[in-house]
């Protein structure tokens, strides 16, 4: 069946179409709050002027008409209140206009079965990175998932791009920070694991203090370091206890070339499978939305209309819960 999902958690909109496992399309627009950061009410306000274009592409990409779209999928959370809703009120127009199931995904669950499927792993432990979520995942007998260790603050994305805009970067995000930090020099920075449970808002602290006296360059690569660092450790921890011989990375801080090849190298020391998606799937994407929504279709049928709103705070282990 083709399925249709529409991303709306936080900052992108996009829309996707998958066949199966096969992607037809996966169109993506993101709203850059610049260094002000980014205002839900104005990440709302891009979606709703951006959502008809958007369409209109990811389904001509697709070579489809909505009559062809057999499912539609929506993030339902966790996320931002204001962009949520844009979404969810997109998909069930479309639904109710077109006579078309719909079904609510957790946006965690999407990011984890996407690289699943595109990096051929069954089951493996996941270490889920993005801006508001840094969770170490593990799925049940019961294809239910449980947190072994998560952040008891911060996600390091979140940290990332508020380190950005203390040092008053242009484009405050995680990915212009990397560039920033290629050829720094290591300072020292606090260092904080608990057991499979990370902290990082001292790290931010005592970054944004070293940033007063030393250069940025150096300070962005020491807190990309030290956080990379704790990440590994937290990951081959869950590994070890849970006998895990597989590993995927996902979300978006994902993508950042230098996480992955320490990554890499501890699963390759350790006797372990490593596996990431490519860039366009770790990214909020439609497609991923689209993937995940079918398998929840299957698993339970349809969201219920009166079910259909967003849950800002939908962790992935609250979702035997919400779906029953």
């Amino acid at each position: 069946m083709k399925a249709l999902g529409i991303e709306c958690t936080a900052h992108t909109l996009s829309i996707g179409v998958m066949d199966g496992g096969e992607r037809l399309s996966n169109v993506i627009d993101t709203y850059s709050g610049g260094s002000e950061g980014l205002i839900p009410r104005k990440m709302a306000d891009h979606h709703a002027e951006c959502f008809a274009r958007v369409l209109s592409q990811s389904l001509g990409d697709a070579g489809l008409a909505i009559r062809d779209i057999g499912l539609i999928a929506f993030s339902q959370g966790p996320g931002i209140g204001a962009p949520l809703s844009v979404g969810i009120a997109g998909a069930k127009y479309l639904a109710l206009r077109h006579g078309k199931p719909l079904v609510g995904v957790n946006h965690c669950y999407a990011h984890v079965k996407i690289s699943e499927h595109l990096c051929n792993m069954e089951n493996p432990l996941a270490l889920y990175l993005s801006g508001g979520n840094s969770q170490i995942l593990l799925e049940d007998a019961e294809n239910h998932y449980r947190v072994l260790g998560e952040t008891l603050d911060i996600g390091i994305g979140n940290m990332f791009d508020s380190f950005a805009r203390a040092i008053k970067m242009e484009q405050a995000h995680g990915g212009a920070l990397s560039k920033l930090a290629e050829g720094g020099k290591y300072l020292p920075l606090p260092y904080s694991v608990k057991g499979m449970n990370l902290v990082f808002s001292g790290l931010l602290t005592a970054a944004e203090k070293a940033a007063r006296t030393h250069p940025h360059r150096d300070v962005a690569y020491s807190l990309m370091e030290t956080s990379f660092a704790m990440t590994c450790e937290v990951a081959e921890r869950a590994l070890y206890l849970t006998r895990k011989k597989s590993l995927v990375v996902c979300g978006g801080v994902a993508q950042n070339r230098r996480l992955q090849e320490m990554l890499r190298k501890m699963c390759a020391e350790d006797g372990v499978k490593f596996g990431v998606a490519p860039d366009e799937f770790n990214r909020d994407n439609g497609a991923m939305i689209a993937y995940a929504g079918s398998l929840l279709h299957r698993r339970y049928g349809p969201t219920p209309l009166e079910k259909c709103v967003p849950i800002t705070n939908y962790r992935i282990d609250r979702m035997k819960e919400v779906l029953g």
